[in-house]
């Protein structure tokens, strides 16, 4: 494990590294123009972030603990007595950042160096005496070792990394490889680490520093170094030619954070977010393991031309285990507007014999062409426009309602959100934004009039946010249709980029609040009914963030609603739970999403004896396979001989779908389009009713 595959799930931005290869390592020391950066993030965190934040011993304390938990969040190398002389942190951290005094933040950084290098060379001693491959003991291994407590001798450690070691010839046993190619690829990933740990420069240990300092106050504030600065202004251009996957550090391992909409990752569908990435390769050649590779690393061997192949063996999200990956392949690309772009569908749901259209328009992300639009250019894309052209086709074609798709739909651009709003409602407000001060703006649609009326309803899901959050959101308080799907991600703070004398600071500035007063940040936007998720809230969202800044409200505006959806709730509830119930895609969602909970709840070690880690992956993945085979026999599918296969083949629809995509042979992922369609045709129908009886 390096030091580099320590740092916290919340810390959205990895240290990109300058790379050079001194022949010793020496101790690193901070700059001048790091000193004088750390006085200008002290200065920017105290007068521009929109938190009052009280630079205190308290404070103090909390970003000393985070150093640590980036350092050795699993308490594996430093000892006791290492720490003990950089204590004082706990009081003066805040004041040594304001002085832009460094040296013994970095002192530290480099007790931990040495610590972690011999480390390794202890493993790769033990891997030259030659490993033991009878695994019949009854050991176990902790994996979680946050809390644990730091070790005051060193054999302590000794026999924590001789079960790692164990661990992970283990590992490697169970995917049939024999004990030469085992102690191969240990060496190889050791040998990978310990060069990469000589590599260190003084930026690497600076970002390491303001991580901690940044994190400690939430987890969207951040420092970019000037490396970081330019890679940053190449995704935003969406230029970046790569996968279309957002990495992040997940202990020891990559995981995946988020998918581009329209990206290869996307567009391949063999990636989903908290899949974790063990090794990557070219289109020919071997696989490198990136095990403990630091995240900039990884994503630079991901990245290259468009059009070629990388390959990445993956632990899906589900897997209880790390021994069950698999390899998928996909073709490097640009993302561009045309990929991101809204574009709808009719389904046809059957009542009494009789098919009624509904249109659904899938909305990938909120975005405009602002090159177009600056030029001044009449016919630019964006989001309001190319869903208005859907929403005008498919009135053309006689739909009763619409619903607009925006699961996975990150956000993008806030005016566009505005825009789309004022399609469906004849202008308003639809966003308020308090900064810092308490001074609140207030954003709307000022165009007069609507272009559809009509029944609608908003599909969400845990990745929708920010924009997306801010669409649903108005939508929900107006009245003007419903919201269903799972609760959205919580994303409701604002962030700016500013120039410092090294390097840049991401800030958040402002909140988002809804009309009604409530904020978005935190809690998301809960939907009128709710579906079942495999996206587990604990891991993905702005609540398993930590530091995340809290739920609160602001003074609510005038508005007027355009409906009252929930005069008809309690029966759209009754017969939507009625549907769900006999929906095998459902209750597969509902149940697999219990399992996936308790499996890792359970999952707090693991067994270094062969057999019965076996058995107890087994057992683990028999739960799994059972509810994907019951949802298959239910829907008339071939039953699966392995759950590794359901991943394989969750993407490909049944041969007998028809062509409006109705069967419900279909993937567990179509099921909530269904069900939302079914839901507003429910909506539509109690609408009209209503209206005949007011006659």
């Amino acid at each position: 494990m390096s030091l580099f595959a320590t740092l916290s799930r919340s810390v959205a931005l990895a240290v990109m590294l300058v790379v050079t290869s001194p022949a010793v390592m020496a101790q690193i020391a901070p700059t001048d123009e790091q000193r004088q950066a750390a006085v200008e993030i002290a200065d920017a965190l105290r007068y521009g972030h929109y938190a009052n934040i009280t630079f205190d011993e308290q404070w103090s304390q909390e970003a000393f603990q985070r150093y640590l938990d980036i350092l050795d969040g699993q308490r594996a190398y430093l000892l006791n007595r290492d720490i003990e002389p950089y204590r004082h942190y706990e009081n003066d951290m805040a004041e040594a950042l304001f002085n832009g005094d460094l040296d013994d933040a970095y002192a530290l950084y480099n007790q931990l160096s040495e610590r972690n290098i011999a480390r390794v060379e202890w493993l790769l001693a033990r891997l030259d005496e030659g490993l033991s491959f009878n695994f019949d003991s009854d050991e176990r291994l902790e994996i979680d070792r946050e809390n644990a407590p730091w070790a005051t001798r060193e054999s302590e450690l000794d026999e924590l990394w001789r079960k790692r070691l164990k661990n992970d010839a283990l590992t490697l046993a169970l995917t049939d490889q024999d004990d030469e190619q085992i102690v191969d690829n240990l060496r190889q990933r050791y040998e990978g680490q310990l060069s990469r740990l000589r590599q260190t420069e003084s930026e690497d240990v600076f970002g390491l520093i303001m991580a901690a300092v940044t994190s400690t106050i939430d987890p969207h504030t951040g420092y970019l170094s000037p490396r970081q600065s330019e890679s940053f202004d190449i995704q935003m251009s969406l230029s970046l030619e790569g996968i279309g996957a957002l990495l992040q550090a997940d202990g020891e391992y990559v995981k995946v954070a988020s998918l581009v909409p329209g990206g290869p990752a996307d567009r391949a569908d063999v990636l989903e977010p908290a899949d974790r990435i063990i090794a990557v390769g070219q289109e020919e050649g071997e696989m490198v393991n990136v095990v403990g590779m630091r995240l900039d690393n990884v994503v630079d061997l991901i990245r290259g031309p468009k059009g070629s192949v990388v390959r990445l063996d993956i632990v899906p999200a589900q897997a209880v285990d790390m021994t069950r990956s698999h390899i998928v392949e996909i073709t490097r690309d640009t993302v561009s507007l045309e990929d991101q772009a809204a574009h709808g569908e009719v389904i046809n749901v059957e009542r009494d014999g009789e098919p009624h259209p509904i249109g659904v328009i899938n909305i990938p992300t909120f975005y405009v062409d602002f090159d177009a639009w600056q030029a001044g250019e009449e016919e630019y894309r964006s989001t309001t426009r190319d869903v208005a052209r859907e929403v005008e086709r498919l009135k053309e074609q006689g739909v009763e309602g619409i619903v607009l798709d925006l699961r996975n739909n990150g956000g993008g651009a806030l005016q566009e959100a505005n825009s789309l709003i004022g399609l469906f409602i004849d202008r308003g407000p639809t966003v308020q934004v308090r900064d810092a001060q308490g001074r609140i703006q207030l954003y709307g649609d000022t165009d007069a009039g609507t272009l559809y009326d009509g029944p609608l309803t908003v599909l969400v899901n845990r990745l929708s946010a920010s924009a997306s959050e801010i669409f649903a959101g108005a939508i929900q308080d107006y009245g003007r249709g419903l919201v269903v799907g799972s609760s959205t991600f919580g994303k409701g703070t604002v962030q700016t980029l500013n120039d410092l004398s090294h390097g840049q600071i991401k800030l958040t500035r402002a909140k988002f609040y809804r009309i009604t007063g409530k904020s978005t940040q935190n809690r998301g936007v809960e939907p009128d009914i709710s579906f079942p998720s495999l996206i587990d809230p604990e891991r993905i969202g702005e609540s398993s963030l930590d530091n995340a800044l809290g739920w609160d409200t602001v003074q609510d505006v005038q508005y007027r609603r355009y409906g009252t959806p929930e005069t008809f709730m309690g029966a759209l509830s009754t017969q939507h739970a009625a549907r769900a119930k006999e929906n095998p895609n459902f209750r597969y969602v509902e149940r697999q999403s219990t399992l996936a909970r308790q499996l890792r709840e359970q999952h707090t070690s693991v067994s270094l004896n062969r057999e019965q880690r076996q058995r107890e992956l087994e057992a683990q993945e028999a739960e799994q396979l059972s509810l994907e085979n019951q949802r298959r026999r239910a829907l008339k599918l071939p039953e699966l001989d392995e759950w590794m296969d359901a991943r394989l083949e969750s993407s490909e629809p049944s041969d007998d779908a028809d062509e409006n995509g109705d069967d419900e042979g279909m993937p567990a992922d179509r099921a909530p389009v269904l069900e939302a369609a079914e839901i507003l045709l429910d909506y539509a129908q109690f609408q009209q009713a209503q209206r005949m009886a007011a006659r």
